[in-house]
């Protein structure tokens, strides 16, 4: 499902017009994304929830060469599944 099935199914759904179902979409992503930037963590209770992780600076191969090469420290998000969403998918 892509950002625009999404958008359809989340109006027919809600009722309501794709616009006003688009407009909801983003402003989730953007409150998300905002959190997530000042090192906030964000959960909905038996979906799952989103937080941001440091990975260290490290070495690194390049395979087509087998040097080694730097690979710089950098933040990365981390979701978890509830326990709701892990009983519905599985």
């Amino acid at each position: 499902m892509n950002k625009s099935e999404l958008i359809d199914a989340m109006a027919a759904s809600a009722g309501i017009t794709k616009a006003a179902a688009k407009l909801a979409l983003e402003s989730f992503l953007s409150n998300v994304e905002g959190t997530l930037k000042t090192g906030g963590r964000v959960s909905l209770v038996g979906f799952g929830s989103w937080s941001v992780s440091k990975r260290a600076a490290r070495d690194g191969r390049n395979p087509q060469t087998g040097k080694t090469i730097k690979i710089a420290a950098k933040n990365v998000v981390k979701f978890k599944s509830g326990a709701e969403l892990d009983k519905a998918v599985n």
